[in-house]
Protein backbone atom coordinates (compact mmCIF):
# COMPACT_ATOMS: atom_id res chain seq x y z
CA UNK A 1 0.00 0.00 0.00
CA UNK A 2 2.83 2.38 0.89
CA UNK A 3 4.51 1.53 -2.42
CA UNK A 4 1.35 2.48 -4.35
CA UNK A 5 1.04 5.74 -2.43
CA UNK A 6 4.68 6.63 -3.07
CA UNK A 7 4.27 5.78 -6.73
CA UNK A 8 1.16 8.00 -6.94
CA UNK A 9 3.01 10.88 -5.28
CA UNK A 10 5.90 10.45 -7.72
CA UNK A 11 3.54 10.59 -10.70
CA UNK A 12 1.81 13.74 -9.33
CA UNK A 13 5.19 15.38 -8.70
CA UNK A 14 6.30 14.56 -12.24
CA UNK A 15 3.12 16.04 -13.68
CA UNK A 16 3.56 19.20 -11.59
CA UNK A 17 7.13 19.43 -12.81
CA UNK A 18 5.87 19.36 -16.39
CA UNK A 19 3.04 21.82 -15.86
CA UNK A 20 4.63 24.50 -13.68
CA UNK A 21 7.36 25.62 -16.12
CA UNK A 22 4.77 26.07 -18.88
CA UNK A 23 2.56 28.28 -16.70
CA UNK A 24 5.53 30.28 -15.40
CA UNK A 25 6.85 31.04 -18.87
CA UNK A 26 3.50 31.95 -20.43
CA UNK A 27 3.49 35.42 -21.97
CA UNK A 28 0.95 38.00 -20.75
CA UNK A 29 -2.17 37.95 -22.93
CA UNK A 30 -2.57 40.71 -25.52
CA UNK A 31 -6.08 41.98 -26.20
CA UNK A 32 -7.19 44.30 -28.99
CA UNK A 33 -8.71 47.25 -27.12
CA UNK A 34 -9.71 49.33 -30.13
CA UNK A 35 -8.83 50.76 -33.53
CA UNK A 36 -8.71 54.31 -34.80
CA UNK A 37 -11.16 55.08 -37.61
CA UNK A 38 -9.17 55.27 -40.81
CA UNK A 39 -6.14 53.60 -39.22
CA UNK A 40 -2.69 55.12 -38.76
CA UNK A 41 -1.44 55.71 -35.23
CA UNK A 42 1.66 57.37 -33.85
CA UNK A 43 2.47 58.72 -30.36
CA UNK A 44 0.22 58.54 -27.33
CA UNK A 45 -0.25 59.62 -23.72
CA UNK A 46 -2.49 59.02 -20.73
CA UNK A 47 -4.62 62.12 -20.21
CA UNK A 48 -5.67 63.74 -16.93
CA UNK A 49 -8.95 61.84 -17.13
CA UNK A 50 -7.15 58.47 -17.32
CA UNK A 51 -8.02 57.86 -20.97
CA UNK A 52 -5.55 57.21 -23.78
CA UNK A 53 -4.95 59.98 -26.29
CA UNK A 54 -3.48 58.87 -29.61
CA UNK A 55 -2.07 60.96 -32.46
CA UNK A 56 -3.29 60.13 -35.96
CA UNK A 57 -0.60 61.66 -38.18
CA UNK A 58 -2.09 61.17 -41.63
CA UNK A 59 -5.33 62.91 -40.67
CA UNK A 60 -3.97 65.65 -38.41
CA UNK A 61 -6.12 64.40 -35.54
CA UNK A 62 -5.97 63.29 -31.91
CA UNK A 63 -8.30 60.57 -30.63
CA UNK A 64 -9.45 59.74 -27.09
CA UNK A 65 -9.63 56.02 -26.26
CA UNK A 66 -11.51 54.81 -23.19
CA UNK A 67 -9.21 52.31 -21.44
CA UNK A 68 -12.12 50.18 -20.22
CA UNK A 69 -14.47 50.02 -23.20
CA UNK A 70 -12.06 50.82 -26.04
CA UNK A 71 -14.55 53.39 -27.38
CA UNK A 72 -12.89 56.11 -29.44
CA UNK A 73 -13.87 59.78 -29.62
CA UNK A 74 -12.37 62.44 -31.87
CA UNK A 75 -10.67 64.89 -29.50
CA UNK A 76 -8.99 67.35 -31.89
CA UNK A 77 -8.76 67.85 -35.65
CA UNK A 78 -7.48 70.42 -38.11
CA UNK A 79 -3.81 69.94 -37.26
CA UNK A 80 -1.27 69.75 -40.12
CA UNK A 81 -1.23 66.48 -42.04
CA UNK A 82 1.82 64.63 -43.31
CA UNK A 83 2.87 64.23 -46.92
CA UNK A 84 0.85 61.40 -48.46
CA UNK A 85 4.02 60.05 -50.09
CA UNK A 86 5.77 59.41 -46.75
CA UNK A 87 5.18 56.79 -44.03
CA UNK A 88 5.95 59.28 -41.25
CA UNK A 89 5.20 62.87 -40.27
CA UNK A 90 2.14 64.90 -39.35
CA UNK A 91 0.92 64.78 -35.74
CA UNK A 92 3.67 62.64 -34.22
CA UNK A 93 2.81 62.79 -30.52
CA UNK A 94 0.51 64.30 -27.90
CA UNK A 95 1.09 65.32 -24.28
CA UNK A 96 -0.74 67.14 -21.51
CA UNK A 97 0.34 69.82 -19.06
CA UNK A 98 -2.52 70.04 -16.59
CA UNK A 99 -5.74 69.86 -18.55
CA UNK A 100 -4.27 71.37 -21.72
CA UNK A 101 -3.21 69.14 -24.63
CA UNK A 102 -0.26 69.81 -26.92
CA UNK A 103 0.60 68.18 -30.24
CA UNK A 104 4.02 67.62 -31.80
CA UNK A 105 3.91 68.21 -35.55
CA UNK A 106 6.76 67.17 -37.86
CA UNK A 107 7.50 66.72 -41.58
CA UNK A 108 4.54 68.58 -43.04
CA UNK A 109 4.02 70.85 -46.02
CA UNK A 110 2.09 71.35 -49.22
CA UNK A 111 4.79 70.70 -51.80
CA UNK A 112 6.63 67.40 -51.94
CA UNK A 113 9.61 67.10 -52.03
CA UNK A 114 10.36 70.85 -51.99
CA UNK A 115 9.00 71.44 -48.48
CA UNK A 116 10.78 68.37 -47.14
CA UNK A 117 14.30 69.24 -48.27
CA UNK A 118 14.14 72.98 -47.56
CA UNK A 119 13.29 75.37 -44.75
CA UNK A 120 9.67 75.77 -45.81
CA UNK A 121 7.08 78.18 -44.38
CA UNK A 122 5.16 75.24 -42.92
CA UNK A 123 5.43 75.30 -39.12
CA UNK A 124 7.04 72.25 -37.61
CA UNK A 125 6.83 72.27 -33.84
CA UNK A 126 4.45 72.22 -30.86
CA UNK A 127 0.80 73.22 -31.17
CA UNK A 128 -1.48 73.94 -28.20
CA UNK A 129 -4.93 72.43 -28.68
CA UNK A 130 -7.47 75.18 -27.98
CA UNK A 131 -10.59 73.28 -28.89
CA UNK A 132 -11.97 70.48 -31.07
CA UNK A 133 -10.94 72.21 -34.31
CA UNK A 134 -8.54 74.99 -33.28
CA UNK A 135 -4.89 75.12 -32.23
CA UNK A 136 -2.07 77.62 -31.76
CA UNK A 137 1.64 77.22 -32.51
CA UNK A 138 3.66 77.78 -29.33
CA UNK A 139 7.10 76.69 -30.60
CA UNK A 140 8.57 76.79 -34.12
CA UNK A 141 11.08 73.94 -33.93
CA UNK A 142 11.53 73.86 -37.70
CA UNK A 143 12.96 77.38 -37.80
CA UNK A 144 15.18 76.63 -34.80
CA UNK A 145 16.50 73.53 -36.54
CA UNK A 146 17.26 75.42 -39.75
CA UNK A 147 19.13 78.10 -37.82
CA UNK A 148 20.94 75.59 -35.57
CA UNK A 149 21.78 72.57 -37.74
CA UNK A 150 23.45 69.50 -36.22
CA UNK A 151 27.09 68.70 -36.91
CA UNK A 152 29.17 65.55 -37.23
CA UNK A 153 26.96 63.56 -39.60
CA UNK A 154 25.03 64.10 -42.86
CA UNK A 155 21.33 64.97 -42.87
CA UNK A 156 18.84 65.78 -45.63
CA UNK A 157 15.82 67.31 -43.84
CA UNK A 158 16.89 70.73 -42.52
CA UNK A 159 13.80 71.13 -40.34
CA UNK A 160 14.47 67.79 -38.63
CA UNK A 161 12.22 64.82 -37.95
CA UNK A 162 10.80 65.38 -34.47
CA UNK A 163 9.50 62.14 -32.99
CA UNK A 164 8.39 62.30 -29.34
CA UNK A 165 7.04 64.86 -26.88
CA UNK A 166 7.41 64.58 -23.08
CA UNK A 167 6.38 67.08 -20.35
CA UNK A 168 9.37 68.36 -18.43
CA UNK A 169 9.66 71.08 -15.76
CA UNK A 170 6.77 73.19 -17.01
CA UNK A 171 7.67 72.68 -20.67
CA UNK A 172 8.65 69.79 -22.91
CA UNK A 173 11.46 67.58 -24.11
CA UNK A 174 11.40 66.77 -27.83
CA UNK A 175 13.43 64.09 -29.59
CA UNK A 176 14.65 64.54 -33.15
CA UNK A 177 15.36 61.20 -34.81
CA UNK A 178 17.04 62.82 -37.83
CA UNK A 179 19.14 65.53 -36.19
CA UNK A 180 19.96 63.08 -33.37
CA UNK A 181 19.33 65.29 -30.37
CA UNK A 182 16.94 66.15 -27.56
CA UNK A 183 15.54 69.68 -27.30
CA UNK A 184 13.96 71.50 -24.38
CA UNK A 185 10.99 73.71 -25.26
CA UNK A 186 9.25 76.17 -22.95
CA UNK A 187 5.57 77.09 -23.14
CA UNK A 188 6.72 80.50 -24.41
CA UNK A 189 8.51 78.91 -27.37
CA UNK A 190 12.11 79.13 -26.16
CA UNK A 191 14.12 76.22 -27.56
CA UNK A 192 17.48 74.93 -26.31
CA UNK A 193 19.49 71.81 -26.99
CA UNK A 194 19.71 69.42 -24.04
CA UNK A 195 22.00 66.76 -25.50
CA UNK A 196 23.34 65.79 -28.93
CA UNK A 197 24.40 62.39 -30.25
CA UNK A 198 25.99 60.79 -33.26
CA UNK A 199 23.82 58.81 -35.66
CA UNK A 200 21.78 56.87 -33.06
CA UNK A 201 18.20 57.87 -34.08
CA UNK A 202 16.63 58.88 -30.74
CA UNK A 203 12.93 58.07 -30.60
CA UNK A 204 10.74 57.65 -27.48
CA UNK A 205 11.47 59.36 -24.16
CA UNK A 206 10.42 59.10 -20.52
CA UNK A 207 11.32 61.21 -17.48
CA UNK A 208 11.52 60.01 -13.88
CA UNK A 209 12.63 62.70 -11.43
CA UNK A 210 15.84 64.19 -12.81
CA UNK A 211 16.65 61.10 -14.88
CA UNK A 212 15.79 61.06 -18.59
CA UNK A 213 15.37 57.72 -20.38
CA UNK A 214 15.67 57.58 -24.15
CA UNK A 215 15.00 54.89 -26.75
CA UNK A 216 17.45 54.64 -29.65
CA UNK A 217 16.53 52.88 -32.88
CA UNK A 218 20.11 52.99 -34.15
CA UNK A 219 21.11 53.85 -37.72
CA UNK A 220 19.95 51.94 -40.81
CA UNK A 221 19.71 48.91 -40.88
CA UNK A 222 18.67 49.15 -37.20
CA UNK A 223 20.59 46.13 -35.95
CA UNK A 224 19.49 44.56 -32.64
CA UNK A 225 22.61 45.70 -30.78
CA UNK A 226 21.87 49.30 -31.79
CA UNK A 227 18.35 49.29 -30.34
CA UNK A 228 18.86 50.62 -26.83
CA UNK A 229 17.56 52.34 -23.75
CA UNK A 230 20.00 54.98 -22.52
CA UNK A 231 19.76 57.43 -19.63
CA UNK A 232 21.19 60.83 -18.77
CA UNK A 233 20.60 63.85 -16.56
CA UNK A 234 20.23 67.48 -17.67
CA UNK A 235 23.66 68.94 -18.31
CA UNK A 236 25.21 65.57 -19.16
CA UNK A 237 27.58 65.48 -22.10
CA UNK A 238 26.71 61.87 -22.86
CA UNK A 239 24.30 59.06 -22.04
CA UNK A 240 24.73 55.72 -20.26
CA UNK A 241 23.45 52.54 -21.89
CA UNK A 242 20.92 50.75 -19.68
CA UNK A 243 20.12 47.86 -22.03
CA UNK A 244 20.60 46.94 -25.69
CA UNK A 245 19.12 44.38 -28.07
CA UNK A 246 15.64 45.82 -28.84
CA UNK A 247 15.66 46.03 -32.61
CA UNK A 248 14.38 49.38 -33.93
CA UNK A 249 13.45 50.64 -30.45
CA UNK A 250 10.75 53.30 -30.76
CA UNK A 251 9.64 53.94 -27.16
CA UNK A 252 10.59 53.55 -23.51
CA UNK A 253 8.52 53.59 -20.32
CA UNK A 254 9.43 52.98 -16.70
CA UNK A 255 7.06 50.71 -14.81
CA UNK A 256 6.71 49.66 -11.22
CA UNK A 257 9.78 48.75 -9.20
CA UNK A 258 12.08 50.80 -11.46
CA UNK A 259 11.54 48.32 -14.28
CA UNK A 260 12.19 49.71 -17.78
CA UNK A 261 10.32 48.59 -20.86
CA UNK A 262 11.25 49.15 -24.50
CA UNK A 263 9.01 48.90 -27.54
CA UNK A 264 10.76 47.19 -30.45
CA UNK A 265 9.15 47.84 -33.82
CA UNK A 266 10.88 44.77 -35.25
CA UNK A 267 12.82 43.58 -38.27
CA UNK A 268 13.91 46.31 -40.69
CA UNK A 269 12.90 45.16 -44.21
CA UNK A 270 15.39 47.06 -46.37
CA UNK A 271 18.80 45.77 -45.32
CA UNK A 272 21.39 48.53 -45.34
CA UNK A 273 19.77 50.61 -48.10
CA UNK A 274 19.98 54.25 -46.89
CA UNK A 275 17.14 55.16 -49.25
CA UNK A 276 14.84 53.21 -46.91
CA UNK A 277 15.56 55.44 -43.89
CA UNK A 278 12.29 56.12 -42.11
CA UNK A 279 10.63 52.95 -43.37
CA UNK A 280 8.72 50.98 -40.72
CA UNK A 281 9.63 47.47 -39.61
CA UNK A 282 8.16 44.36 -41.23
CA UNK A 283 4.67 43.38 -40.15
CA UNK A 284 4.19 41.26 -37.03
CA UNK A 285 7.84 41.40 -35.93
CA UNK A 286 7.53 43.91 -33.08
CA UNK A 287 7.83 43.18 -29.38
CA UNK A 288 7.38 44.62 -25.90
CA UNK A 289 10.64 44.04 -24.07
CA UNK A 290 11.86 44.39 -20.48
CA UNK A 291 15.32 45.53 -19.48
CA UNK A 292 17.32 43.11 -17.33
CA UNK A 293 20.02 43.78 -14.77
CA UNK A 294 22.71 42.40 -17.10
CA UNK A 295 22.04 45.04 -19.77
CA UNK A 296 20.01 42.80 -22.07
CA UNK A 297 16.28 42.52 -22.77
CA UNK A 298 13.74 39.79 -22.26
CA UNK A 299 10.60 39.60 -24.39
CA UNK A 300 7.27 40.26 -22.68
CA UNK A 301 5.03 40.04 -25.77
CA UNK A 302 5.98 39.47 -29.39
CA UNK A 303 4.49 39.37 -32.91
CA UNK A 304 3.24 42.94 -32.52
CA UNK A 305 2.38 44.59 -35.84
CA UNK A 306 4.52 47.73 -36.31
CA UNK A 307 4.10 49.18 -32.81
CA UNK A 308 4.79 52.90 -32.48
CA UNK A 309 4.00 53.98 -28.91
CA UNK A 310 3.81 52.53 -25.39
CA UNK A 311 1.97 53.60 -22.24
CA UNK A 312 2.02 51.89 -18.84
CA UNK A 313 -0.73 52.16 -16.25
CA UNK A 314 0.09 50.07 -13.20
CA UNK A 315 0.99 46.62 -14.53
CA UNK A 316 -0.91 47.04 -17.81
CA UNK A 317 0.73 48.10 -21.06
CA UNK A 318 -1.06 49.84 -23.92
CA UNK A 319 0.59 49.59 -27.33
CA UNK A 320 -0.37 51.75 -30.31
CA UNK A 321 0.49 50.51 -33.81
CA UNK A 322 1.12 52.33 -37.08
CA UNK A 323 -2.06 50.70 -38.37
CA UNK A 324 -4.09 52.47 -35.69
CA UNK A 325 -4.70 49.51 -33.38
CA UNK A 326 -4.48 49.79 -29.60
CA UNK A 327 -3.44 46.60 -27.79
CA UNK A 328 -3.79 45.96 -24.08
CA UNK A 329 -1.22 43.67 -22.44
CA UNK A 330 -1.97 42.77 -18.84
CA UNK A 331 0.31 41.83 -15.96
CA UNK A 332 3.69 43.01 -17.26
CA UNK A 333 5.00 43.50 -13.70
CA UNK A 334 8.50 42.21 -13.00
CA UNK A 335 11.45 42.65 -10.62
CA UNK A 336 13.54 45.84 -10.94
CA UNK A 337 16.23 45.86 -13.61
CA UNK A 338 18.87 47.10 -11.18
CA UNK A 339 20.47 50.33 -10.09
Amino acid sequence: MRLKRNLLLAVVAALIGLIVPVVASAAPPAELLGSLPGGAGSGSTVGPDGALYVAQPAAGEIWRIDRKSGNETLYASGLPQRFSQLPFGGVMDVAFIGSKAYALVSVVGTEFPADLFACSPQTVGIYRVNGPTSSTVIADIGTFSCENPPTGFPFVVPMGVQYALEPYRGGFLVTDGHHNRVLRVSLHGTITQVIAFGDVVPTGIDVVGDRIYLAEAGPVPHMPQDGKIVSFKPGSSGATTVASGARLAVDVERGRGRTLFALSQGEFPCGGDPACAGSPASHDTGALMKAKADGTFTTVADELDQPSSLELVGTTAYVVTLGGEIWKITDVSSPPYGK
